[in-house]
């Protein structure tokens, strides 16, 4: 159909339509008008070619107003949805290039472009990415899909196949372990990772965004040069702007540390295999990179110089370093690397200093994984061009539910200071954001009870505080702790030992439930440490996040045999001093 046939079509019914039987009208007509709307804000952008019809452009400026004459008419439930319909077909009158532009083609960036365009918002993202000092780059998808949770993921699962040779056996497969082929397994994820890549371009044009592969800068509050590979620049203006920049791996300001070493940006991709390797520090990216090395069978040290796992539940970080640890992962405590030196052969000279005593040593490996911490990509935003403020410690921007101090501004994802730099967080914040600013949406982000899982090897999800915190918070009169210690039905048949450490243990995996006596025992904390723990810990966020109590949790029935039926039955305390370890079904 011709447009003016639609115009048409639309004048009637703004003008004609009789009044319905509220029973039995339906949305149809809201309909029509929204998706007019869509076809006049299109020939609305190219008058040149459509000419100066008064048919089709006093409509473009009062369809807004037809939808709501259109709810009058059909009232009750009708004018609720027309309400929300008229504020996502009014756009904002501005004379800037674009209603949004994103800064960021990461997770959280991506998500926020892609549900602004379908809400009629004329979008652009611009991405970019610096090489690493050791040259990797990717494409679009941002850290998660490129060199985080997506390889990290697929590697980690590479380790617990080869870890599941042993069961196999003992099930009575004929299995033989030839080895790992650490090329075959980046080519296999590398080409994984393409796909996704490519998958993200195409929704960006499918949902009508521009994308742009440039760096983004602000010029003022609402103009950005985007800077190309090549050099040429690009300006833009735009009536609202949102930053998801996310964040990079730090490097130790040591002397060496960029020339000899690597991190998360390049450990997925690395062409040749690893070797004797050095995790530096204590976070779960050490951890998890750590587990899976050593599990495709590499010589892997970790050093750290205090706390494992800082922020997590401190009983539980060193249950996880210590299973680590008896299946074959070296641990240097109270250790700080200080120097790093190239040596002939590729081996990679590391000089040590206990941070206890101070004395100092020297250790050889063949490729050093800085895992150290990340900052946020805030340098070279020139965000005091547009006068966003930024936290001068670790230039992260503060925000109040994703709105910096300059009002059309916006953040979300690992550049916000002070909140989970989680993939999923990231996602939820910029549709929400979004909805709120182009839908007249409500919802804000609730950055509390956020479900996260460590995919070390053995395997550790959690929910809300720890142990410290629900202590420091309620006092310890107030907390009530359950525990339980048990085995998975699935390792009961593997009794095969290495070096002395059964390679199934008894009582290896941990449950743990924090309630708060005060009220009414509602779960606070929710830890689990075992295979799958992704898995088991989702859907106890569901009832975390409606306020589940102990009884709750009671009154459920478990599914058996499974894991996550032990917090269906969870009994004893960890103030009672009775032995939690499980023994039988």
């Amino acid at each position: 159909r011709s447009r003016n046939e639609i115009c048409r079509d639309i004048l009637s019914v703004w003008w004609h339509c009789p009044t319905p039987n509220y029973e039995t009208v339906s949305h149809r007509t809201l309909k029509r008008l929204w998706f007019a709307h869509s076809v006049l804000s299109t020939i609305s952008a190219r008058k040149p070619a459509y000419g100066e019809s008064p048919l089709i452009f006093e409509l473009v400026r009062e369809v807004a107003e037809a939808g709501k004459a259109a709810a009058r008419v059909f009232c009750c439930s009708a004018l609720d949805q027309a309400t929300a319909s008229v504020t996502k077909m009014t756009p904002d009158v501005h004379p800037y290039d674009y209603d949004l532009v994103v800064i960021g083609g990461g997770s959280g960036g991506l998500a926020a472009a892609k549900q602004a365009a379908k809400l009629g918002a004329k979008v652009a993202c611009i991405d970019f990415v610096k090489p690493s000092p050791r040259g990797s780059t990717w494409g679009l998808g941002g850290t998660c899909v490129n060199v985080g949770c997506i390889p990290k993921k697929l590697m980690h699962q590479a380790g617990i196949l080869g870890e599941s040779f042993s069961d196999a056996k003992e099930y009575g497969w004929h299995v033989r372990n030839d080895g790992h082929d650490w090329n075959k397994m980046v080519t296999s994820i590398q080409d994984h990772i393409g796909s996704l890549n490519f998958g993200y371009r195409t929704a960006l044009r499918d949902n009508g965004v521009t994308y742009l592969n440039a760096f983004g800068s602000f010029i003022d509050a609402h103009t950005l040069a985007a800077t190309k590979k090549n050099g040429k620049i690009e300006t833009m203006t735009a009536n609202r702007i949102l930053i998801a920049v996310g964040g990079r791996p730090s490097y130790l300001d040591v002397p060496g540390a960029e020339e000899c070493c690597i991190t998360s940006d390049d450990i997925f991709s690395l062409p040749e295999a690893p070797g004797r390797t050095l995790c530096v520090g204590a976070s779960y990216i050490s951890l998890e990179t750590a587990g899976f090395l050593t599990a495709l069978g590499y010589d892997t040290t970790v050093a750290i110089r205090s706390i494992p796992l800082r922020g997590f539940d401190t009983e539980i970080a060193e249950k996880i370093v210590g299973y680590m640890e008896r299946h074959g992962t070296k641990f240097m405590r109270d250790s700080q690397p200080c120097a790093f030196e190239q040596r002939a052969g590729g081996k990679i000279a590391v000089k040590v200093k206990n941070t206890v005593f101070g004395n100092e040593f020297e250790t050889e490996f063949d490729t050093v994984i800085l895992a150290v911490g990340r900052h946020a990509v805030t340098a070279g935003l020139n965000l005091g061009a547009a006068g966003v403020r930024v936290n001068p410690r670790n230039g992260k921007i503060p925000c109040v539910d994703e709105v910096t101090n300059i009002s059309h501004i916006y953040a979300i994802g690992d550049v916000l200071d002070t909140r989970q730099e989680l993939t999923p967080v990231a996602i939820k914040a910029g549709v929400n954001l979004v909805n709120r600013i182009f839908a007249g949406g409500s919802i804000k982000m609730d950055y509390d009870l956020v479900p996260t899982t460590v995919f070390t090897p053995i395997e550790y999800g959690c929910i809300g505080m720890s142990e410290e915190l629900a202590i420091e918070a309620f006092g310890d009169e107030n907390v009530e702790i359950y525990q339980s210690y048990f085995k998975p039905l699935e390792w009961a048949v593997n009794h095969v030992e290495h070096d002395g450490v059964a390679h199934r243990e008894d009582n290896a995996c941990y449950a743990k439930l924090i309630t708060n006596l005060a009220d009414d025992e509602r779960v606070v904390g929710f830890h689990y440490v075992g295979p799958n723990a992704g898995e088991v810990t989702q859907g106890y966020a569901v009832a975390m996040k409606m306020g589940a109590k102990k009884s709750d949790f009671d009154g459920t029935v478990g599914i058996h045999p499974t894991v996550s039926e032990e917090f269906t039955i969870l009994s004893i305390t960890k103030r009672s001093g009775v032995d939690a370890t499980k023994r039988g079904c």
